[in-house]
């Protein structure tokens, strides 16, 4: 019998006790705190082993949110760790420390299973009896006393199902084996009667008993293994010729006590090290008096090499085995440290692959993630130098870091090669075409001393090596040399707009897809320059936000969606959000609350219809994001994260900043019937927000069968080209009835 045969057992007899699967279950089952104190005092030893490991795999695994879950063998919760989100989430849905998980309460569940079956469960999704774990992934492997096979409880890792990974089962397999033996340990190393306690020739660690003298009088055989010496050849000799001597030493003449210190064993004809945890402590005779010592090796290569893979996961990229962003950015970060009164100078370099999505359109994203780990080759072997560090930053995009170089020359010849080995075509699956690449450099510290500016620089000259068609580099500083005519006269232009009255505010309307009205709006700059015409954003933003127009240019934003809203209202529409962007530099300015709140009295504006739409960038630094989101909350408007899932938000502070509502990224919603990831992303935010009682919307949203799937997943609010593109005030007013109704 196996997993999938009890799964669907369990699930039927769920339904057979007529369990509602749509219901969040009322748990009855919880031990009082005196039953609690007293179940958690018998588990103090085995909780105290199971947190070590814990600890180190959640510190191994940071940055995934990951809920560790540890059970007693009737399915009591006697500790929870690791991501407070997951944590909170579950928490609402009442399971807690001290509750006992029962099938006929929790329905089908990964602890009940792994307790009946004695075997490791994973339930993903819909697995789960009860639809509100729908979105959760769980693994549940049990543990005993094995010496007896005595059933101790379970450790579970809970997860969100875009997390999902076969790899987290088998991790936590090998760690409840660790834990298995390190209780076995435990409950054998009973230091005062060592001697009886151990069967020096059977146990699996390699063990050292020394008279007074110093001289060896046991050696068993995995000492052997270990040490690579005979018995034969150390039995009744000085302790001496080992290269433990010293600790043996210590422990015989000052009672010194080693535990658990980790040392690395080279063995004869073997490549790998042994590592190995060694302890040693005296042993005493009846008087108290030390009359020798005991050591012993236990070999932990494997969880050694476990917890190496574990780390490797987390810093480096799944397909093409690079450094990801988070290794990117600790490694710029140190760089950027360890500069400090040196300017040592160095190149930083941003790659992005041109015309990428044609290949995933034609090819399909296997092709894709083909090419990518192809292009990954030719990187690294354009970048072998020692002072070279490549990595992906995610999608078609990597990053490269020339350290300590003499020129700037040295950094293009860097780029050049890479240009250069582009020009050999790329085979995939009998297909053969060629694919380029766009660099931009920026170099320290002349282009910046942070890694932010660093970062910014490097991808402006990208795009700029883009715009100057592709296929080449481009230097940040010859960015503004080369920026051509065009963007000159726009960079002059703007400072005149403003006076000169050129700017326009669009608007794009906002539903409430339950009752069809039209919830509010959100104002988008134009710019319909007197020659040039109407100009994109994408060209005048950058340059407004390079020259620091931008936050005069979003003043003038904020103060016209206002007052058209309020004009709106005294035309006899129902009243409703509008919702305005915030540039990074008006975020950072100290005295936005101040302007916001001026501009709301000058318009008359309720705070309550204005929404202020931040990027998840602008709270990096989470102190000052959640000083000034406090302040805005206090003038009583709402706060909106806009294109949510693009960057690297931790759901955690969604709640401290005090966040209103978030948009999905039309990034997202574009390949939403398409690409199950962006799909799998897309359901996980709705719930999770959902969850933390914030409200969701959806952007970008063009055709019916998008529509209707966000429908499913219980969107209740989006916007996008199958309602309306962005309109001029006075088409709004002709969509704009009485009580903001829209049929659609």
């Amino acid at each position: 019998m196996d997993n999938e045969i009890w799964l669907r057992q369990s699930q039927n007899r769920c339904k057979l006790l007529g369990i509602n699967p749509e219901v969040v279950p009322a748990f009855t089952t919880i031990l009082t705190e005196a039953e609690l104190a007293s179940k958690r005092m018998e588990y103090e030893e085995i909780l105290s082993v199971i947190n070590f490991f814990v600890n180190k795999m959640l510190e191994l695994m940071k940055g995934l949110p990951l809920l560790i879950l540890i059970s007693d063998e009737n399915g009591c919760i006697l500790e929870m760790a690791g991501d407070e989100t997951i944590k909170t989430i579950v928490s609402q849905s009442g399971i807690k420390i001290g509750l006992v998980f029962t099938e006929k309460e929790a329905g089908t569940n990964s602890i009940n299973l792994a307790l009946d079956h004695r075997e490791p469960f994973q339930l993903i999704g819909r697995d789960h009896y009860f639809h509100f774990l729908e979105e959760s992934a769980c693994y549940s492997v049990p543990f005993q006393h094995t010496d007896v096979s005595s059933l101790l409880g379970t450790i579970t890792i809970m997860t969100t199902i875009d997390q999902h990974n076969p790899f987290l089962l088998a991790m936590l397999c090998t760690v409840v084996d660790s834990i298995e033996r390190e209780l076995l340990l435990k409950k054998q190393n009973r230091r005062l009667h060592i001697l009886n306690q151990v069967v020096i020739e059977t146990t699996r660690n390699g063990i050292i008993i020394t008279d007074r003298e110093g001289k060896i009088t046991e050696y068993n055989q995995f000492a052997e293994y270990i040490t690579d010496l005979k018995k034969q050849d150390v039995l009744h000799k000085s302790i001496v010729e080992l290269k433990i001597s010293q600790y043996i030493n210590e422990v015989l003449h000052y009672g010194i006590v080693y535990e658990d210190m980790e040392i690395s064993i080279k063995q004869k004809n073997q490549d790998e090290r042994l590592v190995c945890l060694f302890d040693a402590f005296p042993i005493y005779d009846q008087k108290g008096l030390i009359m020798g010592a005991f050591a012993q090796f236990r070999d932990i290569t494997e969880r050694s090499k476990a917890e190496k893979q574990i780390n490797h996961l987390a810093y480096h990229d799944d397909l093409t085995g690079l450094p990801n962003r988070r290794f990117f950015t600790q490694h710029l970060t140190k760089l950027l440290d360890s500069q400090e009164g040196e300017r040592s100078p160095f190149g930083l370099m941003f790659l992005d692959l041109d015309s990428f999505k044609k290949i995933n359109d034609n090819l399909g994203h296997n092709n894709g993630d083909a090419l990518l780990k192809l292009v990954a080759g030719r990187l690294k072997n354009c970048c072998r130098n020692s002072k070279h560090f490549v990595a992906r930053m995610g999608g078609d995009e990597f990053t490269i870091v020339v350290k300590d170089i003499k020129s700037q020359e040295e950094i293009i010849k860097v780029a050049d090669d890479i240009i250069k080995a582009f020009e050999t075509p790329f085979e995939i699956d009998e297909y053969e075409f060629y694919i380029t690449s766009s660099l931009g450099i920026a170099f320290y510290p002349q282009d910046g001393t942070d890694a932010e500016t660093l970062m910014k620089r490097a991808d402006i000259a990208m795009y700029l090596a883009k715009d100057g068609g592709k296929n080449n580099y481009a230097l940040y500083k010859a960015a503004k040399s080369s920026i051509g005519m065009e963007q000159l006269t726009l960079e002059s232009s703007i400072r005149k707009a403003l006076h000169n009255n050129e700017f326009v505010l669009h608007y794009q309307p906002q539903i409430e897809l339950e009752t069809g009205n039209i919830i509010g709006t959100e104002a988008l700059l134009r710019w319909n320059h007197p020659t040039l015409g109407l100009v994109s954003p994408s060209k005048f933003i950058p340059i407004a936000e390079e020259t620091g127009l931008i936050v005069p240019i979003g003043e003038w934003v904020l103060r016209t969606a206002c007052l058209q809203n309020q004009a709106w209202i005294d035309q006899g529409v129902s009243p409703m959000k509008i919702s305005v962007n915030l540039s990074t530099r008006q975020f950072l300015k100290r005295d936005l609350v101040e302007t916001v709140q001026k501009i709301l009295l000058e318009t008359g504006l309720d705070p309550s219809l204005l929404e202020l739409e931040i990027t998840e960038s602008m709270t990096m630094d989470v102190d000052f994001a959640i000083e000034v989101l406090g302040d805005l909350k206090k003038l009583g408007i709402h706060v909106c994260i806009d294109d949510f899932g693009t960057g690297y938000s931790n759901l955690y502070y969604l709640k401290l900043f005090s966040i209103d509502r978030l948009k999905i990224d039309q990034s997202f919603v574009r390949d939403i019937m398409t690409d199950s990831i962006d799909a799998d992303i897309v359901s996980t935010i709705i719930a999770m927000a959902y969850n933390l009682g914030i409200d969701v919307i959806a952007e970008g949203v063009e055709t019916e069968d998008q529509l209707n799937y966000l429908k499913r997943l219980r969107c209740r609010e989006v916007q996008g080209y199958y309602f309306h593109r962005p309109l001029p005030a006075e088409q709004m007013e002709g969509i704009l009835k009485p009580y903001g109704h829209y049929e659609y």
